[in-house]
């Protein structure tokens, strides 16, 4: 990676490894883990752009983990107001 490009994407870099690391801490407070997560970094060199992989995981995860954005879809609708109209 040149030196332009290199110093152009340091924040992109930054905010994918920040990404994985705070999914990683959710999940774990949850119970529930994603074995494979990871940034592509090969592709983020060749691209400029940091693409997150979620990787492969077991059903039961995978499972749970949809458990838990239901929840919160749910918490987060039940927060909003209702609509006026």
């Amino acid at each position: 990676m040149g030196a332009i490009l290199n110093r152009a994407t340091a924040d992109q870099r930054r905010a994918a490894a920040y990404a994985v690391e705070d999914l990683t801490a959710v999940l774990a407070l949850a119970d529930a883990k994603l074995p494979s997560l990871e940034v592509d970094w090969d592709f983020g060199r060749r691209t400029g752009c940091y693409l997150i992989s979620l990787g492969a995981a077991r059903t039961e995860q995978i499972e749970r983990i949809i458990d838990l954005l239901r929840k919160g879809l749910r918490h987060e609708q039940a927060q909003q107001p209702a609509d006026p109209r």
